[in-house]
This record gives structure tokens, sequence and C-alpha cells, in this order.
């Protein structure tokens, strides 16, 4: 605190030179101290607020650094989260396409896998179709046509019908239809008591003989074409194909077990 002495100067008369130098020498005896002490006080003052304002300033500077260093570690904290976010999904997003690309590798192979089965199997039928075809040459043929007239008139369970069947076995067909025909009643007769006289009759029509892979056999039709019992070699040779099928897939591919 500043404090400031104020002297009233006394009165000075002009009595003599030694009373007048005697005390103008006194007076700067009484002021000379006091100004000494406000240019201290002044300097104590000056001193202070330098001291207040460096021990503000270095306040100013550590908040300043504290601040700066509590943001940088929340932008570099926040930098990083974001850094393991965008990695663990681009992680996420590589696993998903490698799933994908395995799960389409997997899917091309079993497809390539079963198409070169398939092809197999349909080998296998096709070489089969070709010793039915063999069948069809043998000597046995027409006893075999004989018993499918007569399984196919038993499954039909019609008295009128019509028997079609490739061009090649015309005669043969004509030539056992009787003895198919009268086996067939005996069996009736023998099961049922029952003597039938159906109307069995040989297509005539040239151009509606079986074509195509048939590998031999007939075709039994009623009420105009309404029912028709395929009793073809080709058909048969389906019918066990798909019957023994698990079987044959057992035997070929035991992998699969």
């Amino acid at each position: 605190r500043l404090v400031f002495f104020l002297v009233s100067p006394k009165k000075i008369t002009t009595s003599s030179p030694q009373v007048s130098l005697s005390r103008s020498f006194a007076l700067s005896n009484t002021f000379a101290p006091t100004s000494t002490m406000a240019t201290d006080q002044i300097r104590q003052m000056v001193n202070f607020i330098l001291q207040e304002a460096h021990e503000k300033a270095n306040e100013i500077r550590v908040k300043t650094e504290h601040d700066f260093n509590l943001e940088k570690q929340t932008l570099v904290h926040e930098a990083k989260l974001a850094i393991q976010e965008e990695f663990s999904k681009k992680e996420k997003d590589r696993e998903i396409q490698e799933r994908i690309a395995r799960s389409t590798e997997i899917g091309t192979c079993r497809a390539k896998k079963m198409k070169l089965r398939d092809e197999l199997l349909q080998t296998l039928l096709s070489e089969a179709g070709s010793k039915c075809a063999v069948v069809a040459r043998g000597q046995n043929y027409p006893q075999l046509l004989q018993k499918l007239i007569v399984q196919g008139l038993i499954k039909i369970e019609e008295n009128s019908v019509t028997i079609f069947c490739r061009g090649e076995d015309v005669k043969t067909v004509e030539s056992i239809l009787p003895k198919a025909i009268e086996e067939y009643v005996e069996i009736i007769e023998r099961e049922s008591s029952v003597k039938l006289t159906p109307d069995v009759k040989l297509n005539t029509v040239r151009s509606k003989d079986l074509t195509g892979p048939t590998h031999g056999g007939i075709m039994l039709t009623a009420l105009d074409g309404k029912i028709v019992c395929d009793n073809t070699m080709a058909s048969r040779l389906s019918l066990v194909y798909q019957e023994l099928l698990p079987s044959i897939r057992a035997i070929l591919f035991p992998e699969e077990q």
C-alpha cells in the first residue's frame, strides 16, 4: 500500500542568510527520507504486480497446456476408436467376403460334382438301355413280349384294349397275341372264376407305331387313349432305375454314406 506523507512547509521569513540556509538544510533533510520510502513502496508495488502477473501468466500457461493435453488425448482416443472401428468393420467385411467366396466355391464344386455324377448315372442308364436293345434282338424276345402283353392286360383291367409296338415288332406281336390273350383269360378265370372275352387288337395305323428309344416292348391303351399302360423296355428300365437308385449311388459313391 502506497502511503503519501503531506508536509506543510512552515512560513519562511527572510530574517537572515544563516537562518535561511539552516532552515533549507532542515527541509531537505525532512523530504529526503519521505521520497526514498515512496520510491521503495512504488518499487515493491511494481515487483508485486510483476510477480502476480508472472504467476497469473504461469497459471494460464499451465491451464492452457493441461487443456491442450486433455483435448489432444481426447482427439487421439477418438481417432484410435475410429480407426479400430474402421479396422473391425473392414475385418468383418473381409471375413464375410471370404465366407461368400468359400461358399460360392463349395457350391460350384458341389454343382460340378453332382453334374459329373448325373452324367455317370445317365451313362449307366444308357448302357443298360443298350443291353435291353440286345435282349430285343434275342431268341427269347417273343416270349418276353407275350409276358408283357399279359401283364399289361391284367394291369389295365379293361375289356377293349389296343396294343402298340414298334414297326419291326408287328409280325412278332401278331404271332404271339392269341397265346397272350388265352393266357390272360386263364389267369383271370383261375383267380376270380370269371371267364372273360377280351377285345384285344393290334394297332393297324403304322404311323402310330412306337418310335424313339423304347428298346422294345409294347404299350396298351383303352377308352380311346384315356388309359395307358406303358410296358416298353425303356419304361420298365426307368422304373427299375428309380427303385434301385439309392443302391446304385451307394455302390458308385460310397463316400456319401
